[in-house]
């Protein structure tokens, strides 16, 4: 048995396990499966919150103006809007956020304490994209195409009205819900990656 006095330097061996312990963590699938999974996680966090942020821009900023009085307003904004508008950007939005959810649901499927705000986010997402296409798009189409030309001006009013009361309702919740479970999600990645004894995983549990 050797005897180390504090200003020893260590044993010539202690810096060969540190290189075969990094070394075999770098060999490791599972760090890499780790690794891909925390980007793939953030991308689809930061996607949603660009998504996130540009919902509550319109909800406060564009909406108070294309219905502060239908359906002259709804007129004025088919101008504004002519060369470009929401259909021209949230549509493919929020095809890139499900296909990155799909893709980090994948990746952490395993580490439970991330799988189920993944999941969560995952489905309030598809659930605002449903809802969106199935309600609001073909108002949109009353509303910004079809217009004064094929409807009286109570009913575009009437369909003004039912589009702000559903989109507090559904797709502002959807949204909220989905951002906020991708970021824990993300921030639970983060853990497992930078403190791998925090992990929890499934295989972990059975093999215990």
């Amino acid at each position: 048995m050797t005897h180390q006095t504090p200003n020893s330097p260590p044993p010539a061996h202690a810096g060969a396990t540190v290189r075969r312990t990094d070394a075999s963590r770098a060999a490791d699938p599972r760090t890499g499966r780790q690794r891909l999974a925390h980007l793939v996680t953030l991308a689809y966090a930061w996607v949603l919150m660009i998504l996130f942020g540009a919902i509550v821009l319109e909800t406060f900023m564009v909406y108070p103006n294309i219905f502060a009085d239908p359906p002259d307003s709804l007129a004025l904004a088919m101008e504004f809007l002519a060369v470009a508008g929401p259909s021209d950007f949230f549509p493919p939005l929020g095809f890139v956020t499900w296909v990155l959810g799909a893709a980090a649901l994948l990746l952490t499927w395993r580490e439970r304490q991330v799988r189920w705000w993944i999941v969560l986010s995952v489905v309030a997402i598809l659930g605002e994209g449903l809802a969106s296409m199935a309600y609001f798009w073909p108002r949109n189409e009353i509303m910004f195409v079809e217009g004064l030309a094929a409807h009286s001006p109570e009913y575009l009013t009437q369909v003004a009205h039912e589009f702000q009361t559903w989109h507090w309702r559904t797709r502002m919740g959807f949204n909220v819900v989905a951002a906020v479970a991708a970021f824990v999600g993300f921030l639970r990645v983060y853990r497992l990656r930078w403190q791998p004894g925090t992990a929890t995983t499934a295989e972990g549990t059975a093999g215990a």
